[in-house]
């Protein structure tokens, strides 16, 4: 990586949104605000993700660009307020890496994967030097977080303290159990009860997802992505015969459903 043109190329971002916020710049970036910004942030998180779990790095490479233009226009508008700026963000992140991996940068010993994850936060608990007689270890928890992600995390911060399942068998069980409550809501016609049964049920899900070390986001992109791919399939053969996808029966499109199935790489 050459460093200098690396510098430039930051430099030259920087300037081009300086020049977008400004006076001649475009109305549109000169009307946002941090808290407007925010969608456009987790928005572009989202396609960038989508676009690492198709494996198109091409895409991938436009995602990222996408994703750090958020980064330099809300430091960019922090900048006009007199909060930050970019030359803040990057120290920042840089000084916090540094800081949180003293068994590279300094004499501190970690040689696991495990060990690591333990240092860290410990690191991270005396930074945040928080009064724990007053706050609850769930504090930590990011609330603008996707559910599922605030669901994944949640269970993780109440594991470590021991407030946990002791084996996935009985974690399986207990998907089986707010199933079968969610099913008996539902006859008893409580549509009321049986959503709050279905969130019981997922969020039972997520924990066995982290019992088996998937991420429940990545996970369910990726089970959209192989839905999408599917149906796509099925439109292009339904096309190809001169048919419509609505003048057909539920059996004739599971026929090309499976047929859609059978083209994918095991």
């Amino acid at each position: 990586m050459n460093k200098e043109e690396l510098a430039k190329e930051i430099q030259r971002l920087a300037d081009i949104m300086e020049k977008l916020r400004g006076p001649e710049g475009c109305p549109w970036d000169r009307q946002q605000t941090i808290a407007s910004l925010q969608e456009y942030l987790i928005e572009e998180a989202y396609e960038a993700v989508g676009a690492a779990v198709s494996g198109d790095m091409s895409l991938l490479k436009e995602e990222l660009g996408d994703v750090l233009l958020q980064i330099v226009f809300q430091a960019q508008v922090a900048r006009e307020e007199g909060s930050f700026d970019l030359v803040d963000v990057i120290r920042g992140i840089s000084d916090k890496l540094v800081r949180r991996h003293p068994h590279v940068f300094s004499d501190r010993k970690a040689d696991t994967a495990e060990e690591v994850s333990k240092l860290w936060q410990e690191i991270k608990d005396k930074e945040k030097d928080q009064d724990r007689s007053n706050s609850s270890l769930l504090d930590k928890l990011a609330t603008d977080q996707p559910a599922l992600m605030q669901a994944y995390e949640v269970q993780k911060l109440a594991a470590k303290v021991g407030f946990d399942w002791d084996d996935i068998n009985d974690v399986i069980q207990k998907v089986k159990e707010e199933l079968t409550e969610m099913e008996e809501a539902l006859q008893r016609g409580n549509k009321e009860v049986a959503a709050l049964e279905f969130g019981d049920l997922l969020f039972a899900m997520v924990n066995l997802a982290r019992f088996l070390n998937i991420n429940p986001e990545i996970a369910l992109l990726n089970t959209i992505m192989k839905f999408k791919n599917r149906f796509e399939y099925m439109e292009k053969a339904i096309k190809s015969e001169n048919k419509e996808m609505d003048g057909l029966s539920l059996e004739e499109l599971d026929f090309y459903w499976e047929e859609a199935k059978k083209t994918e790489v095991e």
